[in-house]
């Protein structure tokens, strides 16, 4: 603003802002001159018509001062020729639009905009209005390409986040400290990465092979990953590339936890830190290391995981119950059986999902639970996930791919343990 009061010393306020509302409103009208030429003449307005509208927007919103009266008398005078023009379309063209009727009216407003000083938000709304104006091949291909269950999961996740999260009591209750808020916290954070990892299967379904598979896959869920690439190696010939990727989804597990951890628990994170950087940096790069072996057998297509929806509502309730029964059940153990109780719980808890878990050690680190205990417990949950994992491998894909896959997870599972001992 103090560079406009200065350039208003030797230039007029009021003709820059004119000078501005003439200048976007031209930028709409010339790309709708170009769209009307391509579409053999037919359509409302171009680069004379769009600048006269923003510039009459302009004027009614001077006119006007403070008050919206006449702003609002010059909308409804330019939306009956709208009308119009649109009435027209229906009577001669097979596929009429309205893009053009709604681009004459953002002109029209952002007229009155500049007239009120509005400068960002005119500029913004006449850069984006042309960005998706300039976009309309590569938006109608995303449409097709994006189907309508896709488009409601999305919708579902915008509900677990933004709608269902804000209106959740941010209080404890019970003597074991149950926050609903921050169980549904958790239920989001984990939707957030679990549906991260979704779509970017999605997009890369039939590429990238088998180890982007893994990446992905174990970002979303490292079993559900080794099941179906276990399941699917009885017609990969590559039995090193197969139990390399199982491992690389284990690793990507170690990542997947640090990340959440990370943002429930600054010091549980800390003290987990260094192991699970160790962890997923040997598993991804010895699983890379082991697949190499295979690099000159023929590849088969790709065994990409097919997770399902990761946003259905009632896994979610599922999981918020698994969050706050492990809370429950941990801070009982740790108050009436000690260290050995949670980490009795915690080498159960591997045969399952861990995360609910593990989540719950984050509530519970420096309550009922140490941070030491927590961080113990979260290892050895890890490792005996790790552990069930080799034997849903080693029992689902053929031996020359089971048995390695069981060792390579085996292996892993030691060394995630070996933190205990330092």
């Amino acid at each position: 603003m103090g560079e406009l009061n200065a350039l208003g010393e030797w230039f007029p306020r009021e003709g820059f802002k004119l000078l501005l509302a003439l200048f976007l409103s031209f930028l709409l009208g010339l790309e709708r001159e170009e769209r009307v030429a391509g579409d053999g003449g037919r359509g409302f307005g171009g680069a004379r018509t769009f600048p006269l509208i923003g510039l009459s927007g302009y004027a009614l919103a001077l006119l006007g001062g403070a008050e919206i009266w006449p702003v609002a008398i010059g909308m409804l005078a330019v939306s009956g020729f709208l009308v119009l023009s649109y009435w027209h379309k229906l009577t001669t063209a097979a596929t009429p639009g309205v893009t053009s009727e709604v681009s004459a009216l953002t002109t029209y407003l952002i007229g009155a905009l500049v007239a009120h000083e509005q400068f960002w938000v005119a500029t913004a709304l006449c850069v984006t209005s042309m960005i998706l104006l300039e976009l309309k091949a590569g938006l109608e291909g995303l449409a097709r390409r994006i189907g309508a269950d896709e488009i409601f999961t999305f919708t579902k996740f915008l509900m677990l986040s933004v709608v269902i999260l804000p209106v959740v009591p941010n209080h404890e209750f019970t003597r074991f400290g149950i926050n609903p808020f921050k169980t549904w916290l958790v239920v989001v954070a984990v939707s957030s990465i679990s549906y991260g990892s979704y779509v970017v299967q999605k997009l890369t379904r039939g590429r990238g092979g088998l180890l982007l598979a893994a990446f992905l896959g174990g970002a979303y869920s490292s079993t559900l990953t080794t099941i179906v690439i276990a399941r699917r190696s009885a017609r990969d010939e590559r039995t090193h590339m197969v139990s390399g990727a199982i491992l690389i989804a284990s690793g990507m597990m170690y990542l997947r936890l640090a990340a959440l951890v990370s943002f429930f628990s600054k010091a549980l994170m800390l003290r987990l830190a260094p192991a699970f950087v160790v962890l997923a940096a040997l598993a991804i790069g010895g699983g890379w290391a082991w697949s190499r072996r295979d690099a000159g057998v023929s590849a088969v297509p790709a065994a990409d995981a097919e997770p399902s929806n990761p946003l259905e509502v009632r896994p979610a309730l599922v999981f918020a119950l698994l969050f706050v029964a492990m809370l429950v059940i941990g801070k009982l153990a740790a108050e009436y059986m000690g260290a050995g109780g949670v980490y009795a719980l915690a080498a159960v808890m591997g045969v399952a999902d861990v995360d609910p878990f593990i989540l719950s050690m984050t509530q519970a680190a420096g309550g009922a639970a140490t941070v030491q205990l927590a961080a113990s417990s979260i290892l050895i949950a890890a490792a005996s996930n790790n552990v069930v994992k080799g034997i849903y491998a080693f029992s689902l894909a053929p031996r020359p791919a089971g048995r390695p896959s069981l060792l390579l997870l085996g292996a892993l599972a030691a060394a995630g343990l070996m933190p205990l001992l330092l």
